[in-house]
């Protein structure tokens, strides 16, 4: 007797499922400051809920560069970009007529040297620097606690 192939099931898979998901860029904002590593975070607009610099691919940008420009964009904050990310996550994000998009971020370390009073953004984040434990305490997404718990610049 041979051994029994795993049966296969049809697929049945409706519209909404369909989405594949879609591919971020993200930076994890650090300084150093007296020996002490410390992580920006922002608010999300929407749910106000502490978050990373993260967007969608630009063209034109390297996923470095457009993980820097972000955190421009959304934190005031400039500096240098690592080229080789520290990691992925990924989060369901909320988008009109309570629908959710999969997003996967991957994400690279940007070591802060301004900090900007005025950005794109300001009026519509808050921004705040924390310990790495603090910020992996406040981040909603398990994948992303670790890799702030993880990160040594």
């Amino acid at each position: 007797m041979s051994p029994s192939k795993p049966k296969t099931l049809p697929l049945s898979i409706n519209p909404t499922q369909k989405r594949m998901a879609r591919a971020q860029f993200g930076a994890l904002c650090y300084r150093v400051e007296e020996g002490a590593v410390q992580i920006l975070l922002i608010t999300s607009r929407r749910t106000k809920r502490w978050i990373v610099p993260k967007g969608w691919p630009e063209d034109g940008l390297t996923p470095a560069q457009s993980a820097a420009n972000e955190a421009r964009e959304e934190a005031g904050v400039t500096g240098k970009v690592k080229q080789r990310p520290i990691g992925v996550y990924s989060y369901e994000k909320h988008v009109e007529n309570a629908d959710t998009l999969p997003c996967i971020v991957t994400l690279y370390a940007l070591k802060v040297k301004k900090q900007s009073d005025s950005y794109p953004e300001q009026a519509e984040r808050q921004r705040q620097w924390f310990s790495g434990e603090e910020a992996a305490g406040l981040v909603a997404e398990p994948e992303l606690a670790r890799l702030i718990k993880a990160f040594v610049p």
